[in-house]
């Protein structure tokens, strides 16, 4: 029998929040973390909105002298992780280390590093360049600082797969503890990518929105009026168990994950695929993962990314995969409020998957005034909604085609 896994931990750094509390009550109140630049100047910019993090002081988690030579991608995930674990109650000790892991992803890492030190290279000479500029910039850097810190030396693992990252390292660390090489994971991804380098770049594929002159109203997933995303940072971390394991010390359990998915849609670098083949073969494997049919799905925290062609296309893949079913789903993208925290997105709505499940309450999509008929369903539009959860599934697709679902299940004792 395949070993149950279970989520006992929770931890956010974003936008709207640098806690689980302070998020989820964002959340429940359908306010946006979506403003003006602060990073950096944008006024020759076609794009001057982000979601950025706020009030965030990574001296509350790690020492001046250490946290200088880290990216900010990292200590999100330093500070979402330590979050999690306090919620857990986990500890890690010379008994249990080994069996737990840390996988934490990332779509892109420091790119504030690579800037900088770019800069130093060219105006000043290699001598200038930091020796902690690679320790700071590379992905797998955020699971291996967490490893170091906390002691745990089981699996310790990044993917960079873009804005499916985050989502792959929770099923990789569902599967890893199922399989048995592991027993615990802090999992999930961080990101924090907003550069000037990064929106230029996202801005010139025109993936950005350009409402500059309504940032709170900018991200509007599946509205009529959508025109990109609003590129976000933050950190999502979960710490998933193993049941008995999290039975033995007596573990608050949050819920269970029961299903995971990943294909490719072998179509284009950048655009869905129009048949949506990837995408709807992604959500069958989650449900076929968990032994479900798609009747017993009642929510899906979409991708949502607030672009013209995703969003249609994610539409049409949910009506591929649930048939009629679709139309009594309830479908909400919470980047209407975070923003697209590219490979950190699958982290934080994870936990917002979780939190659903936890309080049988679905966070909304906010900005949705304008009907697009090609996007027809639920999409709890602009206030949360109280309803009974049993099983939310999270999207996370990523440029290049690569997709990944996470299946979660209320938790019952039996």
């Amino acid at each position: 029998m395949k070993r149950r896994v279970v989520v006992t931990g929770l931890g956010l750094i974003t936008p709207v929040g640098n806690s689980v509390e302070d998020a989820w009550g964002a959340l429940m109140n359908g306010r946006s973390g979506v403003g003006y630049i602060q990073k950096f100047d944008t006024s020759s910019f076609p794009v001057r909105i982000a979601a950025e993090v706020k009030n965030f002081d990574p001296l509350r988690f790690i020492e001046k002298k250490e946290a200088r030579k880290m990216g900010a991608f990292i200590h999100y995930a330093i500070a979402a992780s330590d979050e999690a674990l306090r919620h857990s109650g986990l500890r890690i000790t010379e008994e249990n280390a080994e069996q737990v892991g840390t996988y934490i992803s990332s779509g892109i890492g420091d790119f504030w590093a690579i800037e900088r030190e770019h800069s130093k290279l060219l105006n000043e000479g290699p001598h200038r360049v930091s020796p902690f500029f690679i320790p700071s910039a590379i992905v797998n850097l955020a699971a291996g600082q967490v490893s170091i810190r906390t002691g745990a030396k089981g699996p310790n693992s990044a993917t960079a797969t873009a804005c499916a990252a985050g989502a792959h390292a929770i099923g990789d660390s569902f599967k890893i503890i199922q399989r048995g090489d592991a027993d615990v994971m802090i999992c999930g991804g961080a990101e924090s990518a907003i550069t000037p380098m990064s929106v230029a770049g996202f801005a010139a594929m025109r993936a950005l929105s350009t409402r500059n002159d309504d940032p709170l109203r900018a991200s509007r997933p599946f509205d009529a009026q959508r025109d990109g995303f609003v590129i976000g940072e933050g950190a999502g971390i979960l710490i998933l168990e193993e049941l008995e394991t999290a039975r033995r010390r007596g573990a608050r359990i949050y819920a269970e994950i029961v299903g995971y998915g990943m294909t490719a849609d072998a179509f284009h670098i950048t655009m869905p695929d129009d048949t949506q083949s990837g995408v709807t073969r992604v959500m069958e494997k989650a449900l076929r993962d968990a032994g479900t049919t798609p009747e017993a799905i009642g929510y899906i925290n979409a991708h949502g990314t607030s672009t013209p062609y995703g969003d249609k296309s994610e539409t049409l893949a949910i009506k591929k995969t649930f048939g009629e079913h679709a139309y009594k789903l309830a479908v909400s993208s919470t980047k209407s409020m975070t923003g697209h925290l590219l490979g950190a997105a699958g982290g934080i709505e994870a936990v917002f998957s979780v939190l659903a499940i936890i309080h049988q309450m679905l966070p909304p999509t906010i900005n949705y005034t304008n009907p697009d008929p090609e996007c027809d369903l639920d999409y709890v539009p602009n206030e949360p909604r109280q309803m009974k959860v049993e099983y939310a599934l999270s999207n996370g697709f990523g440029f290049g085609g690569t997709n990944a679902a996470l299946l979660f299940k209320r938790y019952h004792e039996e």
